[in-house]
């Protein structure tokens, strides 16, 4: 029986991507991933499908019906699968699917790497998702060493959370911002300042 692959391919620029994530790619008969995701392999002779945040359940459902049909079977997952990412959900949602996992480079290493973090020293931290900070998020960050983290989408919720708890508003933070992308920024702020500032979803925040 086909195993499904679960494919990383990296933050979002193609300089990013693996020779591994490319061939198995280019070799399969079904890609499943975001649209953004999808963008990337437009040249592949495959059966794309969409993977929406509300429909993942029925989504990946289809996918594993694809390879029960022996088609060969893609999972694109922004960055790595192992971090934030699709083999998560698939354990989750498909536990009895066998699955090939194809490693990528997470935005959490190009932010170290930016920011030149030596990333086996930093706490790595995800609220990805959409949930808001909680209590548990407190208890995990690390105050001796540097914080990576995947925010949920709202920067400033993240910022208000850490004054509320104790932070000071003069705290600085790092944001970077659509790395790899043309517009990527990296920018040092206050805590306070991250408040009243709007940044999209694809941020990695180092505290």
């Amino acid at each position: 029986m086909n195993k499904m692959n679960i494919v990383g391919i990296g933050p979002g620029d193609r300089e990013y991507l693996t020779l591994g994530a490319i061939e198995t790619i280019e070799n399969s008969d079904v890609l499943v991933g975001s649209q953004r995701s999808l963008d990337l392999f437009d040249y592949v002779d495959a059966k794309m499908v969409v993977l929406e945040p509300r429909d993942i359940p029925k989504t990946v459902k289809m996918a594993v019906s694809y390879l029960d049909d022996g088609l060969k079977v893609s999972v694109l997952s922004t960055g790595d699968p192992g971090f934030s990412g699709m083999l998560k959900t698939m354990q989750k949602l498909s536990p009895k699917t066998k699955v090939n996992v194809i490693p990528g480079i997470s935005s959490v290493q190009l932010a170290a790497a930016k920011v030149q973090i030596p990333w086996d020293t930093a706490n790595l931290l995800t609220i990805h998702g959409g949930r808001a900070p909680t209590e548990d998020l407190l208890e995990k960050l690390d105050n001796t060493r540097p914080n990576i983290v995947l925010p949920n989408r709202h920067i400033s919720e993240l910022a208000e959370y850490l004054i509320d708890h104790g932070y000071s508003p003069e705290h600085e933070i790092t944001i970077c911002e659509k790395l790899s992308y043309p517009d990527e920024q990296i920018v040092q702020v206050t805590l306070g300042e991250a408040k009243n500032m709007d940044f999209g979803y694809m941020c990695v925040v180092i505290i």
